[in-house]
């Protein structure tokens, strides 16, 4: 059996840089067994010896030698397999087959201590990290977002290509969730998410568009995120299939496929929402289909989302909103284009109900969303971007002497903000892991887990608030069982490789879900050297989870080990720069929206340029 860095590292509870200094400086260090130069597999069993004689760790973790134990006995092939299995025993008892009794043993040992839930997410984790390159799972906040614009009263749903479950466990308030996938023991982990949602659930293995497992089977919404770009989903086999209603799909748009799949599943006037590669809005190839999804009045929203908002491509990517004509003589004459973060999308969800209400509403606000009428979408290109129809966002143009005021006040300011530094050696500091120090009392880290909020309550910290300088009172939720920051404390959030951090100033706030409270012992830590030391040094801390987001692992994260006095010396300028960084954001969107100001107000008559100086 053998481990990689990245598997050393969660074991001993470091960084991976950690492990990397251990192999330069220990001679004794396992040498690689096999792998790659630059991912280098080591046996196992001389990892754990080693750890334990050089007292990089008392134990082993309960959690890593259950994982390692269950990767022990299986290859990668069969991985999966022993995972569901591991998974549906804990849902439903019994005995295993696949996995040996001692393994099973220490599987149920930690879901004694854990609970059974919460050792079936941690295998689930496991197991979409181990093939995180191979699983393209659809992102939490993409997830939440998708369901979003089902809306209520959805009775079924059906996501014909499921993965491990991660879109149907976001639908809420469903009487039955069906799903396919075409790998069976995806399908069995898909299975086992659902069941930890309580959703009535059954999923089937099998390829949907050659073998649909689920035929006849008419549901209120379909979600899906489907395989981008394949070229071999069936063409040759399915040329005469009555589900192209609205025309064959070319063999290099199979996602036109997966789209016309979904919506000969719906029931009249159901919802089909689907995560579509942004390529399938201007492809020549497509356009006959797009003209015709648009004319029918099924094709009802293209909402754009940035680049890297999905995992496995780095490319931009479109929420597709369809409708299944209903027969009742109201074809919609308009179609909703927006552009929006997933993390951020009230108002984009907001704008779609409104217009599901009403599809003749006149919607345009530049920047954001506009209905656009389906004649004008209807040319030779037949193009569904939404950028090409949304404009430049921009604030009316009689505004502009007071921003362009504004706006040369914080570049006076900036300069003052802007903390000195002296050079440096270049010394590497010794450090110090977080879990150390919450070993000896220096710390306490607490981390909140996903949960609702539902806008009514108390002011909630959340990720963009860390990373975009939001407002903490932009969004709220109940305070019961929710973790309270005090002053002082430190509140990191992940965000793809980035970590961004906020030493806490305004009491009373709540902790958002997914974010990792450190409290420091102040007479010990500095808060604000914790807070500049961890959101630089701590890259390696960041975990992908089997939905595409970003955890930060505080156990893995280290800090420079310093005296208190020099730690307040680092922590001074670590508080300058980040209020030069929080100036700085405020700049930049001021900066934005000057400009975007005085280039639509010069283009539209509203500004002119000044008179010459005669």
């Amino acid at each position: 059996m053998t481990v990689t860095a990245a598997d050393i590292a969660r074991m001993a509870g470091v960084g991976r840089a950690a492990v990397s200094n251990w192999r330069k400086r220990h001679e004794d260090f396992p040498e690689p067994v096999g792998g790659t130069a630059t991912s280098p597999a080591f046996s196992l069993q001389a990892v754990e010896t080693w750890l334990l004689e050089q007292g990089k760790v008392e134990e082993l973790p309960l959690r890593e030698r259950v994982w390692q134990q269950i990767r022990a006995v299986s290859d990668d092939l069969r991985l999966g397999e022993s995972v569901a299995e591991a998974t549906e025993l804990l849902h439903h008892g019994g005995k295993p087959h696949t996995l040996p009794a001692s393994v099973w043993r220490l599987v149920r040992k930690y879901a004694q201590q854990e609970g059974d839930a919460e050792a079936v997410r941690f295998l689930l984790d496991r197991y979409a990290d181990v093939h995180s390159r191979r699983l393209a799972e659809t992102p939490v906040e993409v997830a939440d977002l998708m369901a979003r614009l089902i809306g209520p009263d959805v009775r079924s749903v059906l996501d014909p290509a499921c993965g491990l479950g991660v879109l149907l466990a976001a639908v809420r308030g469903v009487e039955h969730a069906y799903g396919q996938e075409q790998e069976d023991s995806l399908a069995r982990l898909a299975q086992s998410r659902l069941t930890l949602s309580v959703v009535d659930s059954t999923v089937k293995t099998g390829d949907s568009l050659r073998e649909d497992a689920w035929p006849g089977l008419i549901v209120d919404a379909v979600v899906c995120h489907p395989p981008f770009n394949e070229r071999n989903w069936g063409y040759d086999d399915l040329t005469s299939d009555p589900r192209w209603e609205y025309g064959l799909p070319p063999k290099t748009e199979s996602e036109l496929a997966w789209v016309q799949h979904a919506l000969a599943h719906l029931e009249p006037g159901g919802i089909a929402v689907l995560l579509m590669p942004a390529t399938v809005a201007n492809r020549r190839s497509g356009r006959r289909i797009r003209s015709n999804l648009l004319r029918s009045g099924t094709l009802q929203a293209v909402i754009g989302l940035p680049p890297k908002a999905a995992s496995g491509t780095g490319l931009p990517v479109h929420v597709w909103v369809l409708r299944k004509p209903s027969g009742d003589g109201r074809t919609p004459s308009r179609v909703l284009m927006a552009e929006t973060d997933p993390g951020d999308a009230d108002a984009t969800v907001e704008r779609w109900h409104e217009f599901r209400a009403d599809p003749e509403l006149d919607v345009d606000r530049p920047g954001e969303s506009r209905t656009v009428p389906i004649i004008d979408l209807v040319d030779e290109d037949v193009d569904v971007t939404p950028a090409r129809h949304l404009g430049t966002r921009a604030v009316p143009a009689d505004t502009y002497p007071l921003l362009r005021e504004r706006l040369a006040g914080r570049l006076g300011r900036l300069s003052i903000l802007l903390p000195e530094a002296m050079a440096g050696t270049g010394r590497e500091l010794p450090t110090v892991g977080l879990a150390e120090l919450e070993r000896v009392g220096a710390l306490t880290v607490q981390q909140a887990g996903r949960f609702e909020i539902d806008g009514v309550g108390d002011s909630v910290l959340t990720d963009r608030h860390l990373f975009d300088g939001e407002p903490a009172d932009a969004t709220r939720t109940q305070p019961e069982g929710r973790i309270t920051v005090k002053p002082g404390d430190v509140v990191v959030a992940a965000r793809g490789n980035s970590l961004a951090t906020l030493v806490v100033e305004t009491p009373g706030l709540l902790l958002g879900p997914r974010l990792v409270l450190l409290r420091p012992d102040p007479d010990r830590l500095d808060p604000f050297f914790l807070a500049g030391f961890v959101r630089t040094l701590s890259s390696a801390a960041t975990v992908g989870t089997q939905s595409g987001a970003t955890r930060f692992d505080p156990r893995r994260a280290q800090v420079p080990r310093l005296s208190p006095g020099e730690q307040r010396r680092y922590g001074e300028v670590f508080r300058q720069i980040f209020a030069f960084e929080a100036e700085l954001r405020e700049l930049s969107a001021s900066g934005r929206s000057t400009v975007a100001t005085l280039l639509h107000g010069l283009t539209h008559g509203t500004l002119t340029p000044p008179e010459p100086i005669s």
